[in-house]
């Protein structure tokens, strides 16, 4: 990967040049933020020791999987018998499971090590409140913690905020960075890593934000990509498709894809809702997953593992009219920055709503979903064919067809059939 980092932004010899070009930034700022990057000790800003490349893992194309941190995990377990101060900073007490319990004395990493997530703490809304599991009545907390994925940087540039197709209510109507689109720039992101993830204890200066929304804005998954955002900086009547050659079988799951995909993920990022499909969704990652109440079941997900139920919380809303009601989930996305649920259709609140990520790259970033929760890219297609048939079920019930769902406004036709199933996953590993 970082192979493909110097590709990108030529020599060494760029470093000292503040005029160079590199895709659009300053050579010297992404030579600076790719050093800033993988700094632990960055000037200036005492924190806990992490780096950015402590979480987005240049090894791991830029993210974190599983894996990774248990074989970090083992490794560091190994170091310590026979240096008891042996460090890793992806191990810091913040991101334990016990750490509201034990404070600075938490060593509890299984959602670290089981799932690769990490604890996003958010204030609750003024209409949102906790249910105390053990009284099953309001709790006093003011703020709640989730555990996200940590997403990879690669592709950056074609994601983001486009203008296009807006939410019903900020932030970031056209879409953001983070999972649920809360921040609006790359420099933004890296200030509330540094603060929430690294617990630098001062103010980043404007160039080291800088320098390291200019690294990340030059990390692309493959050659291709590169070109494809290298053409539309350049203003390019005609965009080049960023695909590789296909064979027949790709072709046919590059169809597929158009038809039952590209609705959500379209633009050359792959990111961007094509209208009139709405920006942000629920497509049913979170925990417990739905369950249909019918006999038989006319959709059937596959049930969310413990090591994620446990991440269950239940929340109360109160509505306009002074009513409230509960709902049960590992994460209310993007309701947790509004508060707007359980107001009118499910399609145009905030509950569980999520950005599009882009989809280039994807063979190479397992596990998927906000949560991890898909350990496969046929996890992955599995869900949506069960996702489909939910969406069909909910739109019956309310007398329409959305667009997501269909081609022509009559007919439930852009959802995978199982024969097609292969095909699709052919073309999304080319991806």
């Amino acid at each position: 990967m970082l192979s493909l980092l110097f590709a990108t932004v030529g020599t060494t010899s760029y470093a000292g040049d503040e005029d160079a070009d590199c895709s659009g930034e300053s050579c010297q700022a992404v030579f600076r933020g790719f050093f800033s990057f993988l700094d632990r000790q960055l000037h200036g800003l005492p924190g806990n020791g992490r780096a950015c490349a402590d979480c987005h893992m240049p090894t791991d194309n830029f993210q974190l999987s599983p894996a990774n941190v248990e074989a970090r995990f083992r490794f560091l377990q190994a170091r310590r018998q026979w240096n008891r101060y042996a460090d890793d900073p992806l191990f810091r007490a913040l991101d334990a499971d016990d750490f509201r319990v034990n404070g600075a004395q938490a060593a509890d990493f299984s959602n670290l090590r089981e799932n690769a997530l990490i604890r996003i703490t958010f204030p609750l809304p003024p209409n949102v409140r906790l249910i105390d599991p053990a009284t099953n009545a309001v709790s006093e907390e003011t703020t709640v913690d989730v555990w996200r994925a940590v997403p990879s940087v690669l592709n950056v540039k074609l994601t983001g905020p486009d203008g296009l197709n807006p939410w019903f209510r900020g932030p970031n109507v056209s879409g953001g960075f983070q999972l649920d689109g809360r921040i609006g720039t790359l420099q933004d992101q890296a200030a509330a890593a540094l603060a929430n993830h690294a617990a630098v204890v001062a103010t980043p200066s404007t160039r080291l934000l800088n320098d390291l929304s200019a690294f990340q804005s030059v990390l692309f998954s493959s050659p291709r990509v590169h070109a494809l955002s290298e053409a539309i900086r350049g203003g390019a009547t005609v965009i080049p498709d960023a695909d590789p050659p296909l064979n027949a079988v790709q072709q046919q799951g590059k169809a597929v894809f158009t038809r039952a995909c590209s609705q959500c993920h379209g633009g050359p990022g792959q990111s961007t809702p094509q209208a009139p499909v709405i920006r942000y969704h629920d497509i049913a990652s979170e925990c417990p997953r739905p369950v249909d109440t019918a006999v038989p079941a006319r959709f059937n997900f596959k049930p969310c593992p413990a090591r994620l139920m446990r991440n269950v919380r239940t929340y109360v809303v109160t509505l306009p009219d002074g009513s409230t009601v509960r709902r049960t989930t590992s994460d209310p996305g993007r309701a947790l920055l509004t508060g707007f649920a359980g107001v009118g259709l499910p399609a145009r609140d905030d509950w569980s709503k999520f950005d599009i990520p882009g989809l280039r790259g994807i063979t190479k970033t397992a596990p998927y979903f906000h949560n991890n929760s898909a350990d496969t890219l046929e996890e992955v297609v599995d869900h949506y064919i069960e996702f489909f048939k939910r969406v069909r079920v909910n739109a019956v019930a309310l007398g329409v067809v959305p667009p997501a769902a269909s081609t022509d406004g009559v007919n439930f036709d852009r959802a995978p059939k199982p024969e097609e199933r292969a095909a699709l996953l052919a073309y999304l590993r080319k991806l």
